[in-house]
């Protein structure tokens, strides 16, 4: 009978054993995940599961009783160590051996570390995982006075929620502006706002040089531009390295940012998938290779990856999307913005209600969204179709945004 291994515990791991019983497979599962609970979300844990309004039992994807009457054999707490491609086994830390017909990789990533003067000192914090929050929440809570290092999504949001409990925040960026990787300037000035109103302190240009310490715990931030910034804790979230050390180890195709994976998410090993924030993927619609971290993707991808192993020919060519909650506002995102050549905005940016359009030769090629869930849909369908769009029709608001997508799709 057909084993499927699946290497994970987030959304690409859960959905890879939820499309796998949706298409009918009926051979043998096992799912293994080096952290001791089932797969979870993990967006909540800068938001929601930090302040403490999401419990941890509502935090994993699938329930146990779902992997249970899906026949599934759960190995947590374990992790996966090598891959002996040649017999199809995969070895376990605990020295099991698991045989394979197919190997998904949905090993996600981890949070980049901090190496200046100071990295180990108690009281620096990252968000990734459960594990990370729960080390964190205690602290958190008690703490008067912030740093969050990093400007982009998981320093915002936990940046946020620590305003909403009436901390003292200060945001540090290295960048000449937050949110830089992903936005626009106008944008990044819309947000920065947003915080500043809110209460945080956002300090752009910003290279972090030492973490100070007093009796073993952080007690400032200091700065290339000789900046000292008190704290009781330290939050770091400058980014992420994927988790490809095991697909490296057994010669699979690894690029710097993820593992190699074609249109159908398989690697350079016939049998073996990757899947989510680990891989290294092109993209039709913009046409070049990238990573990306989603939970759209990693859902997606691993729908793609059960697909093809069961016989089917399918490609992963979906439009990417993503979103952001900080103050009680959705941030939704389609597509990616690099290389636009004009803006449109929609909306008001002063009343958190504001769309923010991104066009290429007269096609919308993304779309930032805040507040505006009508604007997000309808940007999805005119980025998918590639069709031309005017800067008239786009601000118009004297139009309803339906009415105005249907205009250029019957075009």
């Amino acid at each position: 009978m057909t084993h499927i291994v699946i290497v994970g515990g987030g959304h690409a791991a859960a959905q890879a054993v939820t499309s796998l019983r949706q298409n009918k497979f009926e051979g043998d599962v096992t799912l293994i995940s080096d952290e001791p609970v089932l797969p979870y979300q993990r967006p909540p844990l800068s938001k929601a599961y930090l302040s403490g309004d999401l419990a941890a039992e509502r935090l994993p994807i699938l329930r146990q009783v779902a992997y249970e009457n899906a026949g599934v054999t759960l190995k947590l707490g374990l992790r996966a160590t090598r891959i002996d491609r040649a017999a199809k086994q995969l070895e376990l830390g605990d020295g099991e051996v698991l045989p394979y017909d197919y190997l998904i990789l949905a090993t996600g990533g981890h949070a980049r570390r901090l190496t200046c003067p100071g990295h180990d000192l108690k009281g620096l914090h990252y968000v990734r995982t459960m594990a990370d929050t729960d080390a964190m929440r205690a602290e958190f809570l008690k703490a008067e006075k912030l740093v969050v290092i990093g400007g982009g999504y998981i320093g915002l949001e936990t940046a946020a929620v620590a305003r909403k409990m009436g901390k003292k925040v200060t945001v540090l960026e290295a960048a000449d502006r937050i949110l830089s990787r992903v936005v626009a300037p106008e944008v990044s000035a819309c947000y920065q706002a947003i915080h500043e109103a809110e209460g945080v302190t956002v300090l752009t240009h910003q290279m972090v040089t030492e973490i100070e310490g007093k009796d073993g715990h952080v007690a400032a931030v200091l700065t290339e531009d000789g900046g000292r910034y008190e704290a009781d804790m330290v939050v770091a979230g400058i980014g992420l390295v994927a988790n490809a050390d095991l697909a490296a180890a057994a010669e699979l195709d690894v690029h710097p940012m993820g593992i190699v994976v074609d249109d159908h998410c398989r690697t350079t090993d016939p049998a073996i998938y990757a899947v989510g924030d680990v891989t290294w993927h092109h993209n039709a619609l913009y046409g070049r290779d990238m990573r990306l971290e989603s939970v759209q993707n990693a859902v997606d991808q691993a729908k793609v990856a059960v697909e093809n192993m069961l016989g089917e020919d399918v490609v992963y060519d979906t439009l990417p999307w993503f979103w952001s909650d900080q103050y009680g506002m959705k941030l939704q995102i389609a597509g990616l913005s690099q290389g636009y050549d004009t803006l449109v905005t929609r909306g008001d940016a002063a009343a958190r209600s504001v769309a923010f359009f991104y066009l290429k030769d007269g096609v919308m090629i993304a779309a930032d969204c805040v507040g505006r869930v009508a604007e997000f849909m309808g940007a999805k369908k005119l980025i998918a179709e590639r069709v031309p769009v005017t800067v008239e029709a786009l601000t118009d608001e004297s139009r309803s945004f339906k009415e105005i997508v249907t205009g250029f799709l019957t075009a």
